[in-house]
């Protein structure tokens, strides 16, 4: 087989229209064979060659026989010191850091572990078992692709609107996508699947992992799987598992028509990226891709005893941000995807892990300098989830400009809130308000803030208030996985139950917290199936659930209608009231010298809130004027931006409260828009001044409007 130098850069398979550059990079290997397979069933390469060059501690070498489709995998000779942090073992294939595509994923066996299972000596011993058989391979792809007129949908931070959602689990039981279709990236390509998602009204959807990942062992010798994808395998290559075709040519085709087709119905797509941790766990976990090409580069390892691993990700390992071939892996991994495949954001799994320099999280750390200095990267939606579990690795409110965050600190508020707890209304103004108190001291505006009730980790909104415990038992841990909040939400019955009453009180907290999610300033994120009322049967951590009790149904009961039509018409509202979306904070005082202010915080008499009132822990009702026409802010044409005032008035406790409405200026009448007592309401109109009884547990919203010519003596005539 011929063989050329070729080149050190790119990295990874590069299809020239000729034949295949390889590079790989380790820098303290002997030795890099390229290994050829003939196809996935392949137990054993059909060649294996050396790569000829050895340039700046890059492996490279050029095969003109090579063309697209080709399978292949890496031997890298080295020391096997693992005292040393060297784990090198030249009988194991090894998955190209740079891979485009994955054409085989991992076949579990002893042989796939560098050492020796079942040793007294664990991980100090050597494994000479070869593993062709089982280990995955990568594959050569041809990148062209006819885009056509393709553009990003480039929606503001304010307008924007994220359904999280699966992948496969979207579309998997969606009766009106062709079966074959179904939980693929071809799936999202089809009317049925792009008309819910513009319908709903959301902006972007943001893809749970599509980086190729592993299963883990234990799981699959428990007929379980990794199904939320949080175990990436190859920073480059999408999920093989989503692909129709099953080629390496094929998964990246269809997961650029996916894009393509999301564009054209004007949503953004955004990945949610794991670039904290890899699928080779801890010091005794197999040895698939970074462990094999060079684990002293790519891994944090303990300053003291090199053997073993630093842990901030819970998983065993984590990616060392010091080093700077890391840092390219991640630049290079992240440009692939805006340049090459086209998405428009990433949301950053456990983003403190990326942080930390040394022990401690650094906001300023290197991989922010340089995110922030590239002319791609810096140009796109970039979302961090604010944690890891490292000490002090909770870091909500302190990540740098251009950076917007999962705001956990929201998302507990608010829960806390409509659970009745005695915390006073404080927090819940300032949350609801676009959490000035964490955003606005770096310079970031309100919509640093994404705004969540809940995500795929957690209890889905309907099991929320349905259950108070956790019900992991599926998992096969015996129920200690997953988070236990012993929630308490006083909505009856745990689970399942038929009493009228529990139903409609679970789902007037529904409302509720959908409500004041799409109502509050920042972006909302709708966790994907809760705008249909998805339940997980009381499982909080359904992880390794690839099956029914994880995908979407779309077969809806009447309450599940009403709930979908209720947030389609929350979407349709938030985006059509600019004070809403707005880009500023709100100020509390008058604006440009006039006497009215942007935010009115009422008591239930329909006074400013006092001092007292703030800080009173039994306060349970708080009502929000916002100022549409205060707005302080211009449009993109340089106009001044007005929009309607809104008055959203909340009771989290669990009797009435009478809610006096204000009077704004002369001929004006409040139009309720929504009362979460019901899953829809007529509109109604009510002059200033008039008392609303605003039910237990419920939240009502009045949009300010020209008075009527004609009302009722109580103020209270419905609309016409």
């Amino acid at each position: 087989m011929r063989v050329w130098p070729g080149q050190p850069y790119p990295l990874g398979a590069t299809w020239t229209g000729l034949g295949v550059n390889f590079a790989i990079y380790s820098a303290n290997a002997t030795r890099v064979e390229l290994c050829l397979f003939d196809s996935p069933e392949a137990t054993q390469p059909s060649a294996c060659v050396p790569l000829p060059e050895h340039t700046d501690m890059v492996w490279h070498g050029y095969l003109p026989d090579a063309r697209p489709g080709q399978l292949y995998a890496y031997r890298v000779h080295g020391p096997y010191e693992p005292a040393a942090g060297l784990r090198f073992n030249p009988h194991k294939f090894l998955t190209d850091p740079y891979a485009k595509a994955i054409g085989r994923t991992v076949r579990w066996d002893d042989s796939m572990f560098g050492y020796t299972v079942g040793s007294p000596d664990e991980d100090l011993s050597l494994d000479s078992r070869d593993n062709g058989a089982f280990a995955p391979l990568a594959g050569v792809i041809d990148p062209s692709f006819t885009w056509g007129d393709d553009r990003p949908p480039r929606t503001p931070w304010h307008k924007t609107v994220i359904y999280e959602m699966h992948v496969k689990g979207f579309t998997k039981m969606h009766r009106g996508i062709p079966e074959a279709m179904r939980g693929t990236y071809e799936a999202l390509t089809t009317e049925p699947a792009l008309e819910h998602l513009t319908r709903l009204g959301i902006t972007a959807v943001e893809l749970m992992p599509v980086h190729h990942h592993a299963y883990e062992r234990p799981l699959v010798e428990r007929g379980l799987s990794n199904y939320w994808g949080y175990n990436t395998l190859s920073f480059f290559a999408p999920d093989l598992r989503y692909s129709m075709a099953g080629t390496p040519d094929g998964v990246v085709q269809e997961f650029k028509r996916m894009v393509k087709a999301l564009h054209s119905a004007g949503l953004e797509v955004i990945l949610d990226v794991v670039y904290n941790h890899t699928a080779e766990g801890n010091h005794l976990g197999p040895t698939l891709s970074l462990r094999g090409v060079d684990n002293t580069t790519y891994y944090r390892l303990m300053p003291d005893d090199r053997r073993h691993y630093l842990d901030f990700t819970g998983c065993g390992n984590t990616l060392n941000m010091q080093s700077p071939q890391v840092l390219q892996l991640i630049m290079d991994s992240l440009r692939y995807w805006v340049l090459e495949m086209h998405v428009d954001g990433f949301r950053f799994d456990l983003a403190s892990a990326l942080a930390r320099e040394l022990y401690e999280v650094d906001r300023l750390g290197a991989f922010f300098d340089i995110i922030h200095q590239d002319p791609v990267i810096s140009q796109v939606k970039l979302i961090a989830e604010p944690w890891d579990l490292g000490a002090g690795g909770y870091q909500v409110g302190n990540f740098p400009l251009h950076w917007t965050e999962w705001n956990g600190k929201y998302r507990d508020a608010i829960r806390a809130f409509w659970k009745g707890d005695d915390r006073g209304v404080a927090e819940v103004a300032t949350r609801i308000a676009g959490s000035n108190d964490l955003y606005e001291h770096s310079g970031r505006r309100p919509y640093a803030s994404v705004n969540f009730i809940t995500a795929h980790d957690g209890f889905t909104l309907d099991d929320l208030v349905s259950y108070n415990d956790k019900h992991n038992d599926a998992n096969g841990e015996h129920n200690q996985d997953g988070e236990n909040h012993n929630l308490s939400w006083n909505c009856g019955a745990e689970g399942e139950t038929n009493d009228p009453a529990i139903l409609q009180l679970r789902e007037q907290q529904k409302r509720n917290l959908m409500a004041t999610m799409l109502l509050s300033i920042g972006v909302p994120m709708i966790s994907g199936g809760d705008e249909m009322g998805r339940s997980q049967q009381g499982n909080n951590n359904a992880y390794c659930q690839d099956n029914e009790l994880s995908w979407t149904g779309w077969n809806l009961s009447l309450e599940q209608q009403q709930f979908l039509a209720f947030t389609r018409r929350l979407v349709r509202f938030r985006r059509s009231q600019p004070v809403l979306s707005r880009r500023k904070y709100f100020q509390g005082r008058p604006i440009r010298g006039e006497e009215v202010k942007d935010i009115y915080w009422l008591d239930p008499s329909g006074r400013e809130m006092t001092d007292d009132m703030w800080n009173a822990p039994s306060a349970h009702s708080l009502g929000v004027l916002m100022v549409g026409d205060a707005l302080d802010e211009i449009d993109e044409r340089g106009r001044p931006v007005r929009g309607d005032t809104l008055l959203l008035t909340l009771n989290a406790y669990h009797e009435e409260v009478a809610f006096a409405l204000p009077s704004i200026g002369p001929r004006t009448a409040w139009v309720r828009f929504l009362d979460t007592i019901a899953a829809r309401v007529d509109e109604q109109c009510f002059a200033g001044g008039a008392v609303y009884p605003l039910q237990g547990r419920s939240l009502a919203l009045f949009v300010l409007r020209a008075e009527p010519r004609e009302r009722t003596a109580n103020s209270t005539e419905r609309r016409r």
